[in-house]
């Protein structure tokens, strides 16, 4: 099924009459990519499911005061990354920075019982690197990795410049390649 164009979508929104099917068609064209999105942060799919459910909300009680400064692709990214971000601050639980085996990180742990979750050992082992990652360079990684957006997309929705966002991306890199190597026989 082909999308609505964003244009459409807003032109539906602004008109009462139509609000209800211009954000039903809002959710349909964007569900899944925030989903993907919010589901490489957190890990776990009920999560996921809660941060994205979040999202709409926030989303419905504010999209009248979208000024298209930005695209609305971008826009949503940004209210689902903040939302996902609030959502791991306040739940702890995915924190143990320090841990030293990180196959057994309580998310890989999540991520290997998880019925949603179909990748192999090499997922998990990419996965566990990633949680090693400082906040910004994981976010980064994954926004660039996973979703494959433009850094000009990424410094956004993440209000900061290409520069930045390049050099992150970059010391993830380095830093994923040296978990991998060092941790090849401990999953």
């Amino acid at each position: 099924m082909k999308h609505a164009d964003d244009e459409v979508i807003l032109d539906l929104i602004k008109n009462s009459g139509s609000l209800e099917r211009g954000f039903r068609a809002l959710m349909e064209k964007y569900q899944e990519k925030l989903y993907w999105n919010i589901r490489r942060m957190v890990l776990n799919h009920d999560d996921a499911d809660d941060v994205l459910q979040n999202t709409f909300i926030k989303v419905y009680r504010n999209i009248g005061q979208f000024e298209q400064k930005s695209s609305l692709f971008t826009w949503l990214y940004r209210i689902a990354t903040n939302e996902t971000l609030s959502f791991i601050e306040r739940n702890k639980k995915w924190k143990y920075d320090n841990l030293e085996d990180q196959s057994e990180h309580p998310a890989i742990l999540a991520l290997k019982s998880d019925p949603y979750f179909d990748g192999d050992e090499i997922s998990l082992r990419l996965e566990a690197a990633v949680l090693t990652l400082p906040d910004k360079q994981r976010q980064v990684f994954q926004m660039r990795y996973y979703e494959e957006m433009s850094y000009r997309d990424i410094a956004e929705i993440l209000n900061t410049s290409e520069g930045a966002l390049k050099a992150s991306f970059h010391h993830a890199v380095k830093k994923i390649e040296e978990f991998v190597k060092s941790k090849e026989d401990s999953f």
